[in-house]
């Protein structure tokens, strides 16, 4: 596993790089090729928050993050986070909905297979809706309106979809999809 790590708030030393590149090892045995991770730690607080992204071939994005009283508590957090992610994406792709071959099928056990919850997934409810012209702060004033996590609506000055949401630590987000 090859890791860019990076900082914010706090200066990152060699034993955080080095326990990072230890304990990130565990996932190796999960794919064929050596994969990218991007690490951001941050320091918030008394605690740091690591945020892990990680981009398969495919276009597969796994993502998790955590914020815990020490990093390796993060780390942990994190790692644990990923392995679920990798197992459902294994589970997907073993039913041929996806394809890509990122995944050794071999990482994971008998007893793991076993264990393993087939979810399938379902789409509960389809909306349409129109997309209006507006600022991005009208869109999250419209989103706090409706009681929503996020709020699709089309940009005044560009005229492309965007997306607003709500971020767990309160502020806001904005998606700007590319092609």
């Amino acid at each position: 596993m090859k890791l860019n790590i990076k900082a914010k708030n706090f200066t990152l030393t060699e034993d955080i790089r080095i326990e990072s590149e230890k304990k990130f090892d565990r996932l190796d045995k999960y794919f064929h090729d050596e994969e990218d991770m991007d690490l951001k730690f941050a320091k918030e607080g008394v605690g740091y928050e690591l945020e892990a992204t990680m981009f398969l071939k495919g276009g597969t994005i796994l993502r998790a993050e955590a914020y815990e009283e020490t990093y390796e508590n993060a780390i942990d957090r994190v790692i644990d986070a990923l392995v679920r992610q990798i197992r459902k994406h294994k589970t997907r792709l073993q039913r041929g909905r996806q394809t890509g071959d990122s995944i050794k099928f071999e990482a994971f056990d008998a007893e793991e297979k076993a264990n393993e919850k087939e979810e399938e997934i379902k789409i509960a409810r389809e909306k349409t809706i129109p997309v209006k012209p507006m600022s991005a702060e009208e869109a999250i004033l419209q989103m706090e309106l409706l009681n929503h996590n996020f709020f699709v609506y089309e940009d005044a000055e560009d005229m492309e979809v965007r997306v607003v949401y709500k971020r767990k630590k309160g502020d806001y987000g904005l998606i700007v999809p590319t092609k």
